[in-house]
């Protein structure tokens, strides 16, 4: 009998998602059967839906108040405390797995790791529970010691999730798209949608998938400097889109194709997008990063060396400028290239499978 999967995600954004699609499909090429569960589609009456939708809320129109939860329950050195939110869906997620056993079972958001490190650590999940930490500032919350095994972004983040929790941790190549990967063509996909002209400099500026952040105005900087011409990335915000004095896309299916003709991505999650930019070579610049989890993820990689932190207009038209130096840009992109030459995520799945 062939091997089950179980693939824990949740759809705060699309990211989360993403990546247990794409570890699904690797999975899948290995005969290993797989199913994706939302941990949020477990909470009862709609209440999942709900805290989506107020998440989107507070980072959307009151980041303040996002920042001040983050910060009072997320980051800290203390174990995360046990909340009835987690109890719940732990509950409903061991009848789940009890109709259909799973031969492991992998978490790629903070809330579906506590609730499988809780059941393993009581003992009712009796199968390898694995973390993939999709952040690259590891928060507490990821950290539940009832886990296995976590596989990190770096080495740096992997040597926090040891001390902190006396599992394995690993650092493990990103898991994005294969298409990202064969980054081909001049580009014309992107100055077609941006009606760009051939000698422009066209810059990404990811608003993700809900469309969150002060994005407007950093397009506005950009093309105030008359060399670059910005393209706002509005994911699923129409309204978005409408603000926006220029090029401006709403949710789209060829990534890969527009950031082959792109010359750098301006960001504000650091999430999956820079990893797919990591991937297709093209550099990332942090500015004005969302709260939380955004602004510590933005500084953790600039810390790694594989992105910059923008901190003003200034700085951002600084930082797109010093990619012009050719050497510079080759320097940083070998950097990024290197994430994917750690052990893939499937491999190290595929041997706790068995």
């Amino acid at each position: 009998m062939g091997k089950r999967l179980l693939i824990l995600t949740a759809g705060m954004g699309a990211g989360h998602d993403a990546v247990a699609a794409e570890l699904a499909r690797r999975m899948a090429r290995q005969d290993v059967e797989t199913n994706v569960l939302d941990v949020l589609d477990l909470i009862p009456i709609g209440l999942g839906h709900g805290l989506r939708r107020m998440y989107g809320g507070m980072v959307r129109s009151a980041p303040w108040l996002y920042e001040g939860i983050y910060r009072a329950f997320f980051v800290s050195r203390r174990p995360p405390p046990a909340s009835p939110l987690t109890a719940l869906i732990a509950s409903r997620l061991d009848a789940r797995i009890r109709e259909l056993p799973p031969d492991a079972v992998v978490s790629t958001f903070h809330v579906a790791a506590q609730a499988a490190g809780r059941l393993r650590d009581a003992g009712r999940l009796t199968v390898p529970s694995i973390v993939l930490v999709t952040d690259f500032a590891v928060h507490r919350m990821w950290l539940h010691a009832g886990n296995d095994r976590f596989l990190c972004p770096d080495e740096r983040s992997a040597r926090t999730v040891m001390e902190r929790t006396g599992r394995p941790a690993t650092r493990h190549a990103p898991v994005v798209g294969p298409a990202f990967r064969r980054r081909r063509g001049a580009g014309g996909a992107l100055r077609d949608a941006a009606g760009a002209r051939p000698g422009d400099r066209i810059v990404l500026v990811s608003a993700g998938a809900w469309g969150v952040g002060r994005v407007v105005e950093t397009a506005r900087r950009v093309a105030a400097s008359g060399r670059y011409l910005p393209v706002v990335l509005c994911g699923r915000n129409e309204r978005l889109r409408e603000r926006v004095h220029g090029p401006a896309l709403g949710w789209r299916d060829d990534m890969p194709a527009l950031m082959a003709g792109a010359y750098a991505l301006i960001d504000n999650a650091a999430g999956l997008t820079c990893r797919e930019a990591f991937a297709c070579g093209l550099p990332v610049i942090s500015y004005r990063p969302i709260p939380g989890h955004g602004r510590d993820g933005a500084e953790a990689m600039a810390r790694a060396g594989l992105s910059r932190y923008a901190r003003t207009p200034g700085e951002l038209v600084e930082a797109l400028d010093g990619l012009r130096d050719d050497a510079a840009r080759r320097a940083g992109v070998r950097r990024t290239a290197a994430l994917f030459d750690a052990v893939p995520a499937e491999r190290v799945i595929r041997a706790a499978l068995g």
